[in-house]
């Protein structure tokens, strides 16, 4: 059963007073531009009972933790919101109720870890199925599954080949012809972190002025917007991720599955000698006051089940961060692909150095 839950924090003088929690059996709502989901309050935490900060969006997460209650006979109590977990789970302190963060994206976690609100843990489990470059060398945080940004191409008006690596982006040949989100979102500025792994700072500039030099348009809107973009003939090529392509596909509007089968999807830098597609992760840790840290690394050890590995294929196109892991059948659209070997943690080492080249080239 679908465990829905809501939070209020006590006021005046108790701003970081303890948050109280209890299940309830009712629908989500918005409330303070974060998506709550209903509960009352108790002055306990059954051990029983996990509580989650997610900045992933409900639909996500829940089949996991469906699932992983189904398992283990462990509630689960979640709060989601795009944006200010950290800043709430800091501001709390020793009085959170929180257990456990899901979040996206490297720059993410690396913000948890570095403001001292994960918890370091020891998982063997862990450490055995996830890749070394894709989680914390002392156990703070571990990815959970894959993602790629990817090229999106016109079918129409680009030949299959015709572009093969993000340093093609550059060339002046695509003059007037690229779209792409602003360079701020963490998911390009990732991209331009690992440009200045592969090539240094100096070159990494190069590429992203030349980028920005082929731009159709000013960088606007999200991912799916890029791929309405080329359908609309505004662009012919785009930067994206990959899991949104999936999910226009097969989306229940007929706008979207127009949008992705106007394109092809490349998975870049795919030569024998080159390094493979930029990725990225979805991630997780055990917060630091957590008063249910077994049963937290429970969840996340769960998340790297094959179970729980399949399932971000199935339910959102994510690829499995555990190399022995099933893939999804869903992933069969356009199979596995070369990735990057980087260690994800020198993305979020090398953000401020993107983040002023995205600025100076005007991304």
């Amino acid at each position: 059963m679908t465990t829905k839950t809501i939070d209020r924090q006590i006021t005046g003088n108790m701003m970081n007073t303890q948050f109280l929690w209890r299940m309830c059996k009712t629908l989500m709502k918005p409330i303070s531009g974060a998506v709550m989901i209903a509960a009352t309050m108790v002055s306990t935490v059954s051990a029983a009972e996990l509580n989650i900060y997610s900045h992933r969006q409900p639909f996500l997460i829940q089949p996991f933790l469906d699932a992983f209650t189904a398992k283990t006979g462990i509630e689960t109590n979640v709060v989601f919101a795009s944006k200010g977990l950290a800043q709430r789970l800091e501001r709390e302190g020793e009085n959170s109720p929180a257990d456990v963060v899901l979040t996206v994206d490297i720059a993410r976690l690396s913000v948890y870890a570095q403001k001292g609100l994960f918890s370091k843990i020891e998982s063997a489990t862990l450490n055995n199925a996830i890749p070394a470059h894709l989680r914390d060398s002392e156990g703070y945080w571990y990815g959970l599954s894959v993602r790629s940004r990817i090229i999106g191409v016109s079918k129409d008006r680009v030949q299959p080949g015709e572009i093969q690596r993000y340093e093609d982006l550059a060339d002046p040949k695509w003059r007037g012809r690229i779209c792409s989100r602003p360079g701020s979102h963490v998911y390009n500025r990732s991209l331009v972190a690992s440009m200045i792994a592969a090539h240094g700072e100096a070159k990494a500039e190069a590429w992203a002025q030349g980028v920005v030099s082929n731009f159709a348009r000013r960088p606007q809107g999200n991912d799916r917007a890029q791929a309405k973009a080329i359908y609309q003939g505004v662009c012919d090529v785009a930067i994206m991720n990959h899991y949104y392509y999936g999910n226009m596909l097969t989306s229940d509007e007929a706008e979207q599955r127009e949008w992705a089968n106007a394109i092809n999807i490349v998975f870049a830098n795919q030569g024998a000698d080159d390094r493979g597609a930029h990725i990225n992760v979805s991630g997780g840790g055990v917060t630091r006051y957590s008063k249910n840290k077994d049963n937290a690394i429970r969840l996340l050890e769960f998340l790297i089940s094959d179970e729980a590995q399949q399932l971000y294929g199935k339910i959102n196109y994510e690829y499995p961060v555990s190399p022995n892991a099933p893939i999804a059948s869903e992933l069969e659209l356009w199979g596995s692909f070369k990735q990057d070997q980087l260690p994800i943690n020198r993305l979020s080492d090398l953000a401020p150095k993107a983040q002023m080249i995205i600025d100076r080239v005007g991304w």
